[in-house]
C-alpha cells in the first residue's frame, strides 16, 4: 500500500472512516494552529510583508496537488514580455536537485542553463515554454525577486505557486481551483487537500476555476456560484487536449494507437481522460515531481505530459510521446479586471 495515495483517496472522499482518517483528522487540528496563527500575525501586520520595487502578481492553490498552475503563470509571463516588460517567474524549485536555500537563475529570458533534473520539472518547462522572461528558484521568494529587481531591471514578477508564502508583498492574489475535484473533502492538512482554512478566502483577488474537460458547463456554474459566495471576480480557464506528440521529433501520434499512459501529478485521472481517443493497455501513477530511470518506462508506446517528458529527453528511446494542452483564458481580463 501506498500510504501516500491512499492519504490522497482520503482528500477526496468525504465519506471516508477509519483508524488512518482519525490520525489524519487529529494532526490537522495541530496544523490548523500553526497556519491560523501565521496568517493572523500577517492579517494583524504583526509581522508585514517585505516589498521589492515592481508589481508582483500570485498565482496559487488553497489545495495541494495538480491543479493546472504552470501554463497560466506561462501566459501571464509571456502578456507582460510582449507588452515590453521585464518579467520574471519565480518559483521554489520543488522536486529539482538545485539547492532552494540559494537563488538559481535557471533561465535569464535567452539561455536555459539547467535541465529538468536539476532545476525542477515546473521551472525547466516554464523556462522552454515562456521565452524572454527569467526564471528563478528558492525557498526565500523576497530575496530572488529582490535578486530580480536590482540586477535585472525586472519591473513585473510572477510567483508561482505562492499564496501560502506571504513574507513577499504582492500587489495581486489568484487563486486556481479544479472543477472537477474542487476543494475536495474540506478539511485542512494533512486529513484534506486544504492549505489553509476559510480565513484565506479574503486574501484572493482573483479566483480561477480550471476546467479540463471538452464540456465546460461545471466550471462556468461552479465561476459564478464561487464568485457570489466569496465576492471576488471569477473567471474559467479552459484546458483541453490538443494533439501528442513525439518528445524527439516532434511527429504527431494518430488516433487509435495502442499506448502505454504514465505521469507524476497531482491528479492523475484528469490526464489519462485526454487520452480518450487512443487504446490506453496500461496506466501507471508516480509520486508528483517523481525523477524517472530509463527501466521505469513501460516498452512500446508511452505517453506522459509535457511536465514529465522534460525528464525524459535524454533517455535512450524514441517511442515517448508527451501530450500537448491548450490553455485559453483572457489574461487582460483576468489582470485588469472586468470592466463593468
Amino acid at each position: 500500500m501506498n500510504i501516500k495515495t491512499e492519504i490522497t483517496k482520503i482528500h477526496y472522499n468525504k465519506e471516508a472512516k477509519g483508524i488512518l482518517v482519525k490520525l489524519l483528522e487529529f494532526a490537522s487540528l495541530l496544523y490548523g494552529i500553526g497556519s491560523g496563527l501565521k496568517n493572523k500575525l500577517y492579517d494583524k501586520e504583526i509581522i508585514k510583508p517585505k516589498q521589492v520595487d515592481a508589481f508582483v502578481i500570485c498565482v496559487g492553490n488553497i489545495t495541494t496537488g495538480g491543479v493546472g498552475k504552470t501554463p497560466i503563470v506561462s501566459q501571464i509571463a509571456k502578456y507582460f514580455v510582449d507588452k515590453g516588460e521585464k518579467t520574471a517567474i519565480i518559483s521554489r524549485g520543488y522536486g529539482g536537485e538545485l539547492s532552494n536555500k540559494n537563488i538559481n537563475v535557471i533561465s535569464d529570458g535567452k539561455t536555459i542553463y539547467y535541465n529538468a533534473k536539476l532545476a525542477g520539472d515546473e521551472p525547466f518547462w516554464l523556462a522552454e515554454n515562456t521565452k524572454g522572461a527569467l526564471v528563478l528558484t528558492s525557498k526565500n521568494r523576497y530575496k530572488a525577486a529582490k535578486l530580480a529587481v536590482e540586477k535585472y531591471g525586472v519591473t513585473k514578477i510572477i510567483l508561482d505557486d505562492g499564496f501560502q508564502h506571504r513574507k513577499l508583498h504582492r500587489d495581486l492574489d489568484i487563486v486556481l481551483m479544479d472543477s472537477k475535484m474542487g476543494f475536495g473533502n474540506e478539511k485542512l492538512l494533512p486529513a484534506g487537500p486544504l492549505r489553509e482554512g476559510m480565513e484565506a478566502f479574503s486574501r484572493i483577488d482573483r479566483l480561477v476555476v480550471v476546467s479540463k474537460d471538452t464540456d465546460h458547463k461545471r466550471a462556468e456554474k461552479l465561476a459564478k456560484i464561487m464568485g457570489k459566495k466569496m465576492k471576488v471576480q471569477a473567471f474559467v480557464c479552459y484546458t483541453e487536449p490538443d494533439y501528442v506528440y513525439n518528445i524527439k521529433t516532434g511527429l504527431k501520434l494518430a488516433d487509435g494507437a495502442e499506448i502505454s499512459a504514465l505521469c507524476a501529478i497531482g491528479q492523475p485521472k484528469q490526464f489519462y481522460d485526454f487520452l480518450s481517443n487512443y487504446k490506453i493497455k496500461t496506466t501507471v501513477d508516480f509520486d508528483d515531481h517523481h525523477i524517472y530511470t530509463e527501466d521505469e518506462i513501460p516498452s512500446g508506446i508511452v505517453v506522459t505530459t509535457e511536465k514529465d517528458a522534460v525528464k525524459m529527453l535524454n533517455f535512450n528511446r524514441n517511442d515517448i510521446y508527451a501530450l500537448k494542452l491548450k490553455t485559453v483564458i483572457d489574461v487582460e481580463e483576468l489582470i485588469n479586471g472586468r470592466k463593468n
